[in-house]
């Protein structure tokens, strides 16, 4: 069974290899635009809508699609568009709690998966000199941070799952891929 990544994040693609699974990537190209404004629906479908446009390329395989969104007191908080708008989201974000959310969606010929996992993030509360190590530095991420990347010392602890704020919640996928009789390491 051919299994494929709707994605090209390098973080999705090393978390699948480090879980074992073998796969092909294939990003799908979509518009991310949705008047929808709960976050988890926004995931859900952003997510769906990813797998689908590969799924339907490739009948006879499973697509895994994914959508990952920060929310800060409700503003959801998406890739910086600029260095200035990653130093803005960088300073909203210093000292704060917020919340992750990523949507995953899991299609075949004859399935369809789609959940979501939330994880709340606490931050450090970090000096300007080292805020500004940190500006422009992730600028394919939402949130303008990685919180696997560990030089940046600006995650102080997360509630739930550590995958559901990389990008994949591992927990979640785990049990929902062996209803397609995929298993995880």
């Amino acid at each position: 069974m051919k299994i494929i990544l709707a994605s090209a994040s390098p973080r999705r693609i090393e978390l699948l290899k480090k879980w074992g699974l073998k796969f092909l990537i294939s990003p799908g190209s979509i518009d991310e635009h949705t008047k929808l404004k709960r976050p988890s629906s926004i995931v859900k479908y952003l997510s769906y809508q990813k797998a689908k446009f590969i799924k339907e390329k490739n009948p006879g395989s499973v697509v895994i699609g994914s959508d990952t969104i920060v929310v800060l007191n409700g503003e959801i908080l998406g890739k910086p568009k600029n260095k200035k708008d990653s130093e803005r989201i960088i300073r909203e974000l210093n000292g704060s709690v917020h919340k992750v959310y990523t949507g995953v969606s899991i299609l075949s010929d004859n399935k369809e998966i789609v959940f979501y996992d939330v994880a709340k993030v606490k931050m450090q509360q970090l000096p300007d000199e080292k805020l500004k190590k940190l500006f422009g530095k992730h600028m394919d991420k939402a949130g303008s941070y990685a919180v696997q990347d560990k030089d940046d010392c600006f995650v102080k602890k997360i509630y739930g799952d550590y995958y559901t704020v990389v990008g994949l919640p591992y927990i979640r996928l785990k049990q929902e891929l062996k209803k397609f009789k995929i298993n995880l390491k």
